[in-house]
């Protein structure tokens, strides 16, 4: 069962074919049998999930209405509340943090029965390319384990190339959900910028940052989207609006007649085989009746520089909560009230998240914050007003997801190479539209490729129509690394 897409285990559980407590153990079964080798879950929910089982079978038995969710096993990164969990945040410093309340999207996820069964290895506080930043384990890409699954939310993504979940929740930065889902060959969508609470999400960059699905394909991003896109009073920036009706309109979903923008002036930062992927998936989308017309987004070749400016100078101001007085790491050498605040993010931080708050704190500092700070906002807004005006000459953008397949660990050890791994994502947190990637192919050495979608501003279900009849005309999201085919 642990093959199967949460739409057909949803169904199967609905129609009485198969049970939740038979769900959750085939799933429980397959983490104990390979996570051991990839690594993707800080912890299981072993017992947790049991129960949840139990309770939903005799939901059914009594003929209570189910969830949209009802019998779907979610993972969850580390960066997400759940009530009496620890949420790690994937570092030293909140090793031992039990949050005490849900986050919003964990509230509707179990609204809708489905069942949560653990919690995914990230980079420490969402802070990478690759989720070797993690300072509690090491996550390997399923379809080879000596790469990299991507990051930050690399262990939701290799959960789900793994099998070891059909749908697990990340976080979406500056490609961190997209990114990750194209190095693993799953899908991942980044959302419209509020359409997705983020009440219970330990902040990185707060206008940058969404919570969004990992799967195995667009239909079970949609069906999850229609839970979570849910306007929330707690959090301030929610676009007060209801759930989007997606998943109905997905089989009649037809792109012919629909315009697709590339900037193909962008294209020169991929790798050979990604171009070539890229031009393919276009040819498959021709096929199928759309036109592709060239966009101008020159702009955005200032989107790195742009990005480390604006996340890290918000990062600055988010992570300076972690002062060792309130929650978190204290450290045991600290004898005054400076050393506390001192040494306890000394000892608990990693050397990437250190260097995302120094150089955030100095494009805040009084000397040039205007130089770098205030220019980058304005320029976010150039890049805003671009988007915009790309969208009146087509539907959808296409790019690559990633310039490059998965790559090696510790294979990356110039922090600016890391950086640019995530040139094609970056935009759409610029911009606030929603995003998703979904699996294009392979390179040469077998490692999944991406393909981009990207939307106007609440055009969720478009970006997923699309995304969905891209799906339909290939096959690539159902291939299975070999860890699952041929065993560990």
């Amino acid at each position: 069962m642990y093959r199967l897409s949460a739409s057909e285990l949803h169904r199967r559980f609905c129609s009485g074919e198969v049970s939740a407590v038979e769900i959750i153990e085939s799933f429980l079964a397959h983490i104990a049998d390979i996570d051991g080798d990839v690594g993707a879950f800080l912890k299981v929910f072993d017992e947790r999930a049991r129960a949840k089982a139990v309770a939903l079978d005799a939901k059914r038995a009594s003929g209570a209405s189910l969830g949209k969710l009802a019998g779907v096993p979610i993972a969850i990164k580390d960066n997400t509340h759940i009530k009496d969990e620890i949420t790690s945040c994937a570092s030293k410093f909140l090793e031992n943090y039990v949050a005490p309340f849900d986050a919003t999207v964990v509230r509707l996820l179990e609204e809708e029965d489905a069942i949560i069964i653990g919690k995914t290895n990230m980079d420490e506080f969402s802070m990478g390319s690759s989720c070797e930043y993690s300072a509690l384990k090491t996550t390997h890409n399923p379809w080879n384990l000596r790469c990299v699954p991507g990051g930050s939310s690399g262990g939701s993504a290799a959960a789900v190339a793994a099998r070891m979940c059909p749908i697990a929740l990340g976080s979406d930065t500056g490609g961190s959900i997209r990114q990750p889902a194209a190095l693993c060959g799953v899908a991942g969508y980044k959302p419209t910028y509020g359409r997705v609470s983020r009440y219970g999400l330990v902040a990185f960059a707060s206008s940058f940052d969404q919570i969004g699905p990992i799967a195995h394909d667009s239909r079970d991003i949609a069906m999850v989207m229609e839970v979570l896109g849910q306007h929330c009073d707690k959090d301030s920036t929610s676009i007060p609006r209801g759930a989007d009706d997606i998943v109905s309109g997905l089989d009649s979903a037809d792109v012919s007649g629909m315009t697709i923008g590339v900037p193909d002036h962008l294209l020169d930062e991929a790798s050979p085989e990604v171009r070539e992927n890229f031009y393919a998936s276009i040819d498959v989308l021709k096929g199928l009746g759309a036109k592709v017309v060239d966009v101008d987004l020159s702009i955005l070749k200032y989107s790195i520089a742009l990005y480390y400016i604006l996340a890290t100078a918000e990062a600055s101001t988010n992570l300076a909560r972690f002062d060792g007085i309130r929650y978190g790491l204290r450290s045991s050498q600290a004898k005054t009230l400076d050393e506390i605040y001192d040494l306890s993010k000394e000892e608990g931080f990693g050397f990437e998240v250190k260097r995302r708050i120094i150089l955030g704190t100095y494009v805040l500092s009084s000397g040039f914050q205007d130089a770098y700070y205030h220019k980058a906002q304005k320029i976010r807004t150039l890049i805003i007003d671009k988007f915009n005006e790309a969208f009146k000459t087509c539907d959808i953008i296409s790019l690559p997801t990633s310039p490059f397949p998965a790559f090696e660990l510790d294979a990356v050890k110039d922090p600016m190479q890391m950086y640019l791994s995530d040139i094609y994502t970056i935009a759409a947190n610029l911009a606030g539209v929603p995003a998703m990637s979904v699996p294009s192919g392979f390179a040469k050495n077998g490692l999944p490729l991406g393909i981009q979608f990207t939307g106007p501003l609440l055009e969720d279900s478009r970006v997923c129509h699309m995304s969905y009849a891209y799906q339909q005309a290939t096959s690539h999201h159902e291939c299975l690394p070999s860890i699952i085919t041929e065993g560990k």
